[in-house]
């Protein structure tokens, strides 16, 4: 109730398409694991929701989240920033925990990020993590050293200008992410990576690192530096998709490896 109060706060338009958040309860032996499943920065669950509906089907408990300010206008993320997406993360986290679920959170791209993020601060409560393609590490280049002041200049800017590929995705389709970007929200995420690093190093959490050595959006570096960086990590290559793969070919590699993924440290918490 709490966390639909607050996107009804922060958001003013109306959710596009298919970018509503999915639930599915769980059947038989494999439900009482929840997953947890969050898009990227400006994308919507409309990258997550196939992913999402292939394990439920094999009977897990479901809940595909919609960060604050995602999936309506560019306009309401300008109001959000990255702790309004981690407060929604949390909050999915401890519903399922409320209904008795062992928890595994799956993020693509900065949901991946936001994921490890909430694993370091709960790992008594989290069985796994599976990042997707996701930023770890600090953007490079003359923009990057400047955002912080360029955001009271260029508020928004196109999303191409900011380093972000419009569908990174080699079968192609359209994941319907927004073509503008507010530069403080988008620098609000930049600004907690050097935190999160730091307490990955002492995460107690199995997880599994998922990137695409193809990605042109998140460069493939950050999920081997985050293999590195990890006490318990495995690592699984999406050699034939882009950024977005959970939209890609490799869809169903994800969805068997998340399923066995999920299944063993679902049973060892």
């Amino acid at each position: 109730m709490l966390g639909t109060m607050l996107r009804v706060m922060l958001d003013r338009f109306p959710v596009i398409p298919g970018a509503e958040p999915w639930s599915s309860p769980g059947s038989g032996a494999r439900s009482d694991i929840g997953l947890v499943l969050c898009h990227g920065f400006t994308g919507n669950p409309n990258a997550m929701r196939p992913l999402g509906e292939a394990l439920a089907a094999r009977g897990f408990a479901v809940e595909v989240i919609r960060l604050p300010g995602h999936g309506t206008h560019w306009r309401d993320m300008t109001r959000t920033r990255y702790s309004d997406w981690r407060w929604e993360m949390d909050r999915a986290v401890s519903d399922l925990v409320k209904r008795g679920k062992r928890v595994v959170m799956v993020g693509l791209s900065m949901g991946g990020t936001i994921a490890l993020d909430v694993a370091c601060a709960r790992a008594d409560e989290i069985a796994g993590v599976v990042p997707i393609n996701c930023t770890v590490l600090d953007r490079e280049g003359l923009l990057a050293k400047v955002a912080p002041v360029l955001e009271h200049i260029l508020p928004v800017v196109p999303a191409k200008a900011a380093g972000l590929v419009e569908n990174d995705i080699a079968k192609g389709g359209d994941e319907k992410a927004y073509d503008m970007v507010p530069a403080k929200a988008g620098n609000s995420f930049l600004k907690e990576l050097p935190r999160i690093r730091a307490g990955l190093t002492g995460l107690k959490v199995p997880a599994l690192v998922a990137y695409a050595p193809n990605d042109h959006s998140v460069p493939p570096e950050n999920s081997r530096a985050l293999l590195k960086m990890l006490p318990d990590g495995s690592e699984l290559k999406l050699e034939r998709s882009y950024h977005v793969a959970t939209l890609d070919h490799d869809l169903d590699l994800l969805v068997e490896k998340i399923s066995e993924f999920a299944e063993r440290v679902g049973r060892l918490s």
